[in-house]
């Protein structure tokens, strides 16, 4: 963890869940709780903050063999327990047959576990231990970094990561920190934010359109591989009211400024805003 202008940046992971579809393939998406502090209402990717337990050496030597740091292995631990929270998934392989687990594995661990993990009633080592299974941290691929600006009051390192759904894998929100959730194309997301249908934050927004560039989970996969991920702090400018965002051309957005008229879709305080 860093510091800068005296303000903790905390590290989180964020999960961009995919599947393919017939003629594409989709994300899974949750709308963040109105009593969310920040970001609600917001149509996000599942993801969060590192706990503690994520780091712990026990589970970290459980995913011993991935040539990953410590840390790196940290924040991949971090997606995945989100992922779980989140949207009932976990990423996961069985011991005893190495294989991933499918859908209805996934929906009768999260009915059992999902609820009292959010809770801190159980941790996620426990969990495998108790189901003798494996993080399956060699198939969450690093996608983008996005780190929020230094004026902000609160400040995240945030690692996005794709992860292909498992097989039969239906997802669901935890009606907790989100009250909604939906399989959706990248282009339909968009429009629908552009429609004014949904709010999407710009962070999202932009890494909605990097993925809408591909048609299949494979395409995106093999690009993502190819291509460095160049860590983004985004520059923020209010015009009266209208919040332009600008990011470097390396980050391989396509773009590298964004308006939103009329004011930004993240709420930010008065406090922050003065420091812009």
């Amino acid at each position: 963890m860093t510091t800068n202008i005296g303000n903790l940046i905390t590290p989180a992971a964020t999960v961009l869940l995919v599947r393919d579809i017939a003629d594409s393939f989709e994300v899974f998406m949750v709308t963040r709780h109105h009593k969310i502090d920040f970001a609600p209402g917001a149509l996000v990717f599942p993801g969060g903050k590192l706990d503690p337990q994520d780091s712990n050496p026990e589970l970290l030597a459980s995913c011993a063999g991935q040539n990953l740091r410590d840390d790196e292995l940290a924040i991949r631990i971090c997606g995945i327990r989100e992922t779980f929270e989140e949207a009932g998934v976990l990423i996961a392989r069985d011991n005893a047959s190495g294989e991933l687990l499918e859908g209805l594995r996934c929906a009768e661990l999260a009915s059992r576990y999902r609820k009292t993990l959010h809770e801190g009633k159980v941790t996620l080592l426990e969990i495998i231990r108790k189901e003798n299974l494996t993080l399956a941290l060699d198939k969450m691929m690093l996608f983008a970094r996005w780190v929020t600006p230094s004026f902000f009051s609160r400040r995240f390192d945030a690692f996005f990561f794709l992860a292909e759904a498992p097989k039969d894998q239906a997802a669901s929100h935890d009606k907790i920190e989100s009250s909604n959730s939906v399989w959706t194309t990248p282009l339909a997301a968009l429009s629908d934010a552009d429609e004014g249908n949904r709010t999407v934050v710009f962070a999202t927004r932009m890494n909605l359109q990097k993925v809408a560039q591909f048609s299949t989970v494979s395409e995106l996969f093999k690009s993502t591989c190819e291509n460095a991920v160049v860590k983004v702090e985004p520059g923020i400018e209010d015009n009266n009211g209208d919040i332009t965002y600008t990011i470097p051309l390396e980050a391989g957005y396509g773009q590298t400024e964004y308006t939103e008229y009329g004011g930004s879709s993240l709420r930010i305080s008065e406090k922050d805003k003065n420091k812009a």
